[in-house]
């Protein structure tokens, strides 16, 4: 090796390896002033990260959601079957005191409340047992969701902050969801109710302090009294499609029966929804369905909370057969659906493959431009319809 390169390689900089975790520490310091701006201390902050890292198996957990990736009648059997129904009824026995106690002072029926908490954590037997601080602060890293757990991490913070909660209670679900019923912080900080007057909304241990606060979520976001959630129907034959949303008593004038046999309500609006098709079961559902939809988005997860409900209080199963044998589109082939939608300017979401709230208003949007049965049921053959340019 020659003088001049040997000094050259003296010259080049020794590399400096690199902390694993440097990304997570830039983080961390860019999370401080937000933190600070909030009220917290420089000693919260540090004691809530003391230790903590990212968390590897939740990157992987958030590309599954079986409530928006699982054909719905798998779905729902999954919920709503095996224990949960007799659990279901023993805790409504074990809890019957609270449960008429929470339902008369928050007008929410005992069966949502119920329903919440037996598809939440199975009546509390799984509450999550991960650091939710850590948690969230793997999602907000990722920026999963935008900022929606950098802004949830923040509240955590501040409920120790101001000492509703201690760090160590801060325990949950890898997305940062707490305690029965499984609040975000944000949720425990607006509805969280101390509901046994002991000086401390725990939502972990107590449970008459969680389905007190469920209860308080669901008034929150417009639970109307009195009002069903939705209720499974059968339609005439020839039944104009166009109908969707309108009176009950409009619907019951159009010749639509409860599945059951019993009356449709007096009063109120409800909208027709078919899970899957106009060869499966056909709902009417209500505002308090939207209701049940802020604790999670997805239809399905709605229509297992007011099911499970339900059938713990002995009503019965979704009577009509569900379309299992039925060619269904792939997630590709959804995606295809999505972006086409998308053209003609009737959706205007990602095109990611599920079959959300918006997806299935553009697919009845489509199907009525084109005199279709307006079921908003993406299928293969709606697909080719589009390809072909119909």
């Amino acid at each position: 090796m020659s003088t001049s390169a040997a000094k050259a390689r003296d010259a080049t900089p020794t590399p400096v390896a690199r902390p694993a975790n440097s990304g997570f520490d830039t983080f961390l310091q860019r999370l401080w002033p937000l933190a600070q701006a909030r009220g917290i201390s420089r000693a919260t902050f540090d004691a809530a990260f003391r230790g903590v890292t990212p968390d590897p198996a939740i990157t992987a957990l958030t590309r599954k959601q079986s409530e928006f990736t699982a054909p719905i009648w798998g779905y729902l059997s999954s919920a709503v079957g095996g224990t949960r129904i007799p659990r279901g009824r023993d805790a409504a026995t074990e809890n019957a005191g609270v449960l008429a106690q929470v339902e008369a002072r928050y007008g929410v029926p005992r069966e949502i409340v119920l329903g919440v908490w037996g598809m939440e954590t199975n009546y509390g037997a799984f509450k999550g047992d991960k650091d939710t601080i850590r948690s969230l602060a793997t999602l907000a890293h990722l920026r999963y969701r935008g900022d929606f757990f950098r802004d949830e991490l923040l509240t955590a913070l501040e409920l120790i902050e101001e000492g509703h909660v201690e760090r160590r209670e801060l325990r949950g679900s890898w997305a940062g969801a707490m305690g029965h019923t499984q609040f975000m912080p944000s949720s425990y900080r607006k509805y969280a109710v101390d509901f046994t007057g002991d000086g401390h909304a725990d939502i972990w241990s107590s449970t008459a302090d969680a389905l007190a606060s469920t209860a308080n979520y669901l008034k929150g976001y417009g639970w109307v009294q009195g009002l069903p959630w939705g209720l499974e129907v059968t339609l005439p034959e020839g039944f104009d499609h166009k109908l969707y949303k309108t009176s009950f008593s409009a619907f019951s004038s159009a010749g639509v029966r409860r599945a059951d046999g019993g009356r449709l309500p007096s009063s109120g609006e409800a909208r027709l929804f078919y899970p899957a098709g106009h060869r499966g079961p056909v709902m009417l559902l209500t505002e308090n369905f939207d209701v049940i939809k802020k604790y999670n988005s997805s239809d399905a997860y709605a229509l297992a909370v007011g099911h499970l409900g339900d059938r713990i209080m002995g009503r019965a199963a979704i009577q009509a057969d569900w379309p299992v044998q039925a060619p269904r589109l792939d997630k590709s082939g959804m995606q295809d659906v999505q972006r086409r939608l998308k053209a003609l300017g009737l959706y205007n979401h990602d095109a990611d493959g599920r079959i959300g709230t918006g997806t299935r208003e553009a697919v009845r949007q489509y199907q009525l431009r084109n005199g279709e049965i307006a079921d908003g049921w993406p299928t293969p053959a709606l697909l080719a319809k589009m390809r072909a340019g119909s």
